[in-house]
């Protein structure tokens, strides 16, 4: 996929509306396994394979909307710094 339809599916993917759908619905980031021996680049693409919608999830019963500042770092730098951590 190139850069621009990832950057669009990626703003489909943040519109979504958290109090619009069914929290069972969405993936419980419990459930998310990442292999840490795996290079940052894998570990991002393991994990957007799993969660589905990095901006729209769950943990337990809760659902979680992730918001970015306008001005901060960027999605991609985000989740690089998450998954070096884990």
């Amino acid at each position: 996929m190139d850069s621009l339809r990832i950057n669009e599916r990626l703003e489909q993917l943040r519109a979504v509306d958290v109090r619009s759908i069914d929290k069972n619905d969405l993936i419980d980031l419990n459930q998310v396994t990442i292999d840490e021996t795996k290079p940052v680049p894998e570990r991002v693409t393991e994990f957007m394979r799993q969660i589905q919608n990095p901006y729209c999830f769950r943990i337990g019963d809760v659902a979680i909307k992730v918001v970015y500042k306008e001005n901060g770092p960027s999605f991609q730098q985000n989740m690089i710094d998450m998954l070096q951590t884990v």
